[in-house]
């Protein structure tokens, strides 16, 4: 009897400093900080139900972007309190705050806060700007080929390889965004992967995709309705499409069936197909024009908006690598620059193409509408 009931005391006592310290908190606020160089901003560490005494510390995951003033606290119980830090920038970059406790006898995993730190306020609003500005350069250039088809109640010059790969593109596109941003179990999976980033999809991704879709789905239909003599999906283009499908069922099963991978693998496999989308796109109508001798059913419209969204889009991308101090996010990581420079110089291309190259074969058209447009045979990559 005297060892039960020595042992339901210890367990007891156990639950009691268990239930205690379940009970005892730490927070740093706001997890996002926004700081421009030799500006100061205080933070409160803030501190709920402290059972014992504690040394609590702040630092940064990198070095030389921030100083903290005071880095360590001593703070004895009874503790609901509110600790005051300076956050002085130094440098313009990225980082976070984070905060340990010793004795470890609470959970302080979602006590950081992002910081960044900006050489000019000016700067953030101008790249604001110009984002949207090539958001909305991009999202209207659909419409200008939907019009052009409209307009000559055909689709003769437009490839249609481009088009089968455009929506496969903008699809995993939309899937990748939708998932990240609506689905709280790959959320989790992401900040289990990244505990102190954000999810990096915006409202303004998730419209622009789901967009997109819809556009090419309204081009492709018209496909379906307007003259287009031979033109048809290539089997080139039907047997890359066919490598992308079993890539991602593959992968799919493998997520359902094993812990290989997880959901949030497949939705960034998703990504990297409509990258290599992106790449390969633009080719099976640039050689087609070539084949044609011919940009006639290819609205140059398309062309300059995309140029305008990709060209804003590289601009935005070197603002905020020079007002963040973060050129490595160009030079370390080149592909989302890439990939918009190599956008650009296609666009450039076809804007040669129809300027230059087959400027003829445009006026021929003008000169005489009823004359039959070169249409070429089968339109391959």
């Amino acid at each position: 009897m005297g060892r039960s009931a020595t042992f339901s005391k210890l367990f007891c006592a156990s639950i009691l400093i268990a239930f205690s310290a379940a009970e005892t908190s730490f927070s740093l606020g706001s997890q996002d900080l926004d700081i421009l160089v030799g500006e100061t901003k205080v933070i409160n560490l803030q501190v709920t139900d402290l059972t014992q005494r504690v040394n609590a510390s702040v630092q940064t995951r990198h070095s030389g972007i921030l100083e903290l003033n005071p880095k360590s606290i001593i703070i004895n119980p009874p503790a609901n309190d509110i600790y005051p830090i300076e956050v002085t920038s130094i440098e313009a970059g990225y980082t976070t705050i984070l905060l340990s406790i010793d004795p470890a006898i609470a959970d302080v995993y979602d006590a950081f806060i992002r910081v960044t730190s900006l050489h000019s306020i000016e700067l953030y609003h101008f790249s604001e700007v110009i984002g949207w500005i090539y958001f909305v350069a991009w999202s209207v250039s659909f419409y200008p080929q939907i019009y052009e088809n409209w307009k000559r109640k055909s689709v003769v010059g437009l490839n249609f390889d481009f088009l089968a790969l455009n929506i496969i593109g903008f699809t995993m596109y939309s899937i990748f965004n939708c998932g990240l941003f609506w689905i709280p179990s790959i959320q989790d999976e992401y900040f289990e992967k990244n505990p102190t980033g954000m999810i990096p999809v915006l409202t303004q991704d998730i419209f622009f995709g789901l967009h997109a879709m819809f556009a090419t789905v309204v081009t492709i239909t018209q496909c379906f309705f307007y003259e287009r003599a031979n033109q048809r999906v290539s089997w080139t283009a039907r047997g890359i499409i066919l490598v992308f499908a079993l890539f991602l069922l593959i992968s799919t099963i493998v997520a359902a069936a094993t812990d290989k991978l997880t959901w949030l693998d497949i939705l960034y496999f998703c990504s990297y197909v409509k990258l290599a989308i992106t790449l390969i796109k633009y080719i099976p109508q640039a050689y087609m024009n070539y084949k044609r001798k011919s940009t006639v059913g290819w609205s140059i419209g398309n062309i300059f908006l995309d140029f305008t969204g990709g060209a804003l889009s590289m601009m935005q991308m070197m603002v905020n690598a020079h007002n963040y101090n973060d050129w490595q996010s160009i030079f370390g990581d080149p592909t989302k620059f890439g990939l918009g420079l190599f956008s650009v110089v296609f666009d450039i291309f076809f804007i040669f193409q129809h300027y230059v190259l087959y400027r003829q074969s445009r006026k021929d058209v003008a000169a005489d509408p009823e004359k039959p447009e070169k249409t070429g045979k089968d339109e391959i990559l």
